[in-house]
């Protein structure tokens, strides 16, 4: 069984990553960066058919497919072992990113994106009612999900536990927590964001070391998840760096 990747960015990324591609399918007439996926994929012998934008349509569902779609092997998830062995290669304290309950796929390939860009070594998310990683993810991530490792687990709670038996401190994001910018947050640190509706589950919060939370101002009570996890990212990034 194969997944569908559309977007020239999202397959360029794809072709950079070495993934398992099938087949590419290329509108006829397209131009511009087109070439150079072209290009990329005959240097690594993948198959690649022109068609009429209506056919690609067809195979693109309802994405915006700029011209090209990649048959691609679906996503592989980790383990949480390797996450941790990443950071471990790397000689870096690990950072990962614990997501409980998330259900939006735009929210978890913005939050890939983000996680990528601020160096941290691997996402977590739950087998069960919960978002993994589709079509959607993979467009909103703009490539992000071809660089970044995501374990997929049973019970959240009992991950956290794990993850602290192996010294990685965890935070959670809520808003009873002190200020992220009072809270140090060097060192190896996982952070769990909550889903959009019920937010981190008890128990879940519970487990984790501490709370960290985000001032608000304004009359709304809340940031969108992906908005809060890229806020909280990059004061690890800052901390880190300082």
């Amino acid at each position: 069984m194969a997944d569908i990747i559309t977007g020239r960015n999202a397959v360029m990324e794809a072709l950079k990553s070495n993934r398992e591609i099938e087949k590419i399918t290329v509108g006829k007439g397209t131009e511009g960066s087109i070439k150079k996926i072209v290009g990329m994929a005959k240097d690594k012998k993948i198959p690649i058919y022109y068609t009429e934008k209506s056919a690609l349509d067809r195979i693109a569902g309802n994405s915006a497919h700029q011209g090209v779609a990649a048959q691609v092997s679906q996503y592989t998830y980790c383990q949480v072992e390797d996450i941790l062995q990443r950071a471990n290669s790397k000689g870096e304290e690990p950072f990962i990113i614990v997501l409980d309950g998330l259900e939006d796929p735009h929210n978890l390939g913005a939050i890939m994106r983000t996680a990528e860009c601020c160096g941290a070594h691997g996402i977590v998310i739950p087998k069960r009612r919960s978002v993994g990683i589709t079509e959607t993810v993979v467009k909103a991530s703009a490539g992000a999900v071809e660089y970044m490792l995501c374990a997929k687990v049973s019970n959240i709670a009992q991950t956290i536990d794990r993850l602290k038996e192996k010294g990685v401190w965890v935070a959670a994001c809520h808003m009873e927590g002190q200020a992220y910018t009072k809270q140090d947050l060097k060192g190896s640190l996982a952070l769990v964001i909550g889903g959009e509706g019920a937010g981190i589950s008890r128990l879940a919060r519970e487990k984790c070391d501490f709370q960290v939370s985000i001032p608000m101002k304004g009359k709304i009570s809340s940031l969108n998840a992906s908005n809060a996890a890229a806020i909280l990212m990059y004061e690890v990034l800052r901390q880190r760096e300082g």
